[in-house]
């Protein structure tokens, strides 16, 4: 599959601090692109200097093959984590405001339409809530009906409903044959919308793969869960046994003889929970932390 962008041995310094330490990988078109990595890993440099934000100490950033293609510019779009919108002008004015900034833009009905505007389409663009801001703010960055599309934690903040209507118009977007890089703190998120991820940690990958194909290659236990208060003492100091918050986990390869072993040992079932392996375990696996600490 072709690459729309492609990043080879980036490098970025501040200072004493090397951030980014050699940062190689493509990215296909067509798919959504997972940036993961825990505060201070380097993701947020990264994703700066592939959106020409920041330029890097070293390395090349190729789009379409070539580097500092100056198509980039209009057929990039970005939305970031947090954007400040215009006192005193309705969310049709800015929507027109950052279509006359691009030699092509969408048609504004067709983009209202999209990210649900209709409703508030004349309210000033400083009074929405949290969800209906979201929204305009994705609208924003397809105003230009962009090949590219950089989504910086878009759902942070948002109710569990919210998240998922947001879910709903990136799957969209998805099916137009648009690229979307995609960082965010949700590992829900990332398991549901990315095709491809790449984790980076103190700057460096660590893994990267289809969200399936590294739980495959990292995990062959289910995970079996009971309040840690239910467990046995004697179970807690087990090598399989992890504790995360106020649960217990138990890493097993078989349910039924975990399960019988529990109940020989006087466990309280009332809390057990059987589940597969998540992005969160993994998470926790590679960096010793999850991804929201």
């Amino acid at each position: 599959m072709t690459a729309i962008m492609e990043v080879r041995q980036l490098v970025k310094h501040f200072k004493r601090v090397q951030a980014v330490n050699g940062l190689s990988f493509a990215i296909p078109r067509g798919i959504c692109f997972g940036l993961l990595g825990p505060n201070g890993a380097g993701k947020t440099t990264t994703i700066e200097m592939m959106e020409g934000i920041t330029r890097p100490s070293s390395g090349q950033i190729l789009y379409k093959g070539k580097q500092n293609n100056p198509a980039f510019k209009q057929e990039a779009g970005i939305q970031f984590q947090s954007t400040a919108l215009m006192d005193f002008l309705s969310v049709r004015e800015v929507l027109q405001l950052f279509a006359s900034f691009y030699q092509h833009s969408q048609p504004l009905p067709h983009l209202i339409e999209q990210c649900q505007l209709g409703d508030f389409i004349d309210q000033p663009a400083t009074k929405l809530s949290g969800g209906q801001k979201q929204r305009l703010l994705l609208a924003l960055a397809l105003v230009n009906d962009p090949d590219i599309l950089f989504l910086d934690e878009p759902t942070t903040g948002l109710d569990p409903q919210s998240r998922r209507n947001f879910w709903r118009l990136i799957e969209e977007i998805k099916q137009q044959g648009k690229t979307v890089v995609l960082t965010t703190h949700y590992m829900d998120e990332a398991e549901q919308l990315c095709d491809q991820l790449v984790i980076v940690d103190k700057g460096q990958i660590i893994a990267e793969g289809s969200p399936r194909d590294l739980l495959r290659s990292h995990f062959q236990d289910v995970f079996v869960c009971l309040d840690s208060e239910d467990l046995p003492p004697d179970w807690q100091q087990m090598e399989s046994v992890t504790r995360q918050g106020r649960q217990s986990v138990i890493a097993s390869r078989s349910i039924e003889g975990t399960l019988q072993a529990l109940m020989q040992s006087g466990a309280k079932l009332h809390s057990l929970q059987v589940r597969n392996a998540t992005l969160d375990d993994l998470f926790l696996k590679l960096t010793g932390h999850s991804l929201r600490e």
